[in-house]
C-alpha cells in the first residue's frame, strides 16, 4: 500500500512512517501541510492518504481532505489529538474514510488505512457500473426508438423488427447502436 503521510509534527511523521514501513507499507511521501499534501497527492496519486486535521498554512487537513475526495485522487484517513463531535461530524460530510486519534495504536494504523483503501476500490468500481449500466440503458433506449420507426414505418411487429436490426447489424458488420442511429436518422430526415 502507496501512503502519503502528512503532519506538521515532523517527530509524529518520522513514527508513523516508521509503523507504516514495520507493517511493509510504501511511504510515497511526507507533507507538512494541508497545500503540500494535495500536491502531493495530485502528483503522485497514492493509494491513501494519512493526514493530520489541525495544520498551519492556508489549508489545513480537512480542507486537503475535503479536495482530495471531490478530486477523486484517493481516500483520506485523519489523524488528530481531537475526537471532538464536531470534528468527527464534519469529517464524515466530507467522506473521509477513516478517523484516527492520537497517540495511534500501532495495531489500529494498517488496519484502518486497509479498509479505507478497500472501501475506496469498491466506491470506484460501483461508479464505474453506474457508467456504464448508464451507457447500455442510453443505448437500449436508441434500440427501442429505431424498432419503433420501423414498426410504424414497415407495419412490423416488435420481435421483427428488432430482427431487422440485428440482421442490418450483422449485415454490415457494424454495431447495432449504429444502425438504430441510422434508422432513427433518415426517419427525421424523411419527416422534414
Amino acid at each position: 500500500m502507496r501512503v502519503l503521510v502528512v503532519d506538521d509534527e515532523p517527530i509524529i511523521r518520522m513514527d508513523l512512517v516508521e509503523i507504516l514501513l514495520d507493517k511493509n507499507c510504501t511511504v510515497v511521501a511526507e507533507a507538512s501541510d494541508g497545500k503540500t499534501a494535495v500536491n502531493l497527492a495530485r502528483s503522485i496519486i497514492p493509494d491513501v492518504v494519512l493526514m493530520d486535521i489541525k495544520m498551519p498554512g492556508d489549508i489545513d487537513g480537512m480542507q486537503a481532505a475535503k479536495i482530495l475526495i471531490e478530486e477523486e485522487i484517493c481516500p483520506v484517513v485523519l489523524l488528530t489529538a481531537y475526537h471532538h463531535t464536531e470534528l468527527i461530524e464534519a469529517s464524515t460530510a466530507i467522506g473521509v474514510f477513516g478517523y484516527l486519534v492520537k497517540p495511534i495504536k500501532e495495531d489500529e494504523l494498517y488496519p484502518a488505512l486497509r479498509v479505507a483503501v478497500s472501501k475506496w476500490e469498491g466506491m470506484q468500481k460501483l461508479k464505474e457500473e453506474n457508467v456504464d449500466l448508464k451507457n447500455k440503458l442510453e443505448k437500449r433506449k436508441i434500440i427501442e426508438k429505431a424498432k419503433g420507426v420501423l414498426m410504424d414505418k414497415y407495419d412490423m411487429k416488435e420481435k421483427d423488427a428488432y430482427r431487422k436490426i440485428q440482421k442490418m447489424s450483422m449485415e454490415k458488420r457494424t454495431d447495432m447502436i449504429e444502425i438504430a442511429k441510422s434508422i432513427i436518422l433518415s426517419s427525421e430526415l424523411i419527416s422534414l
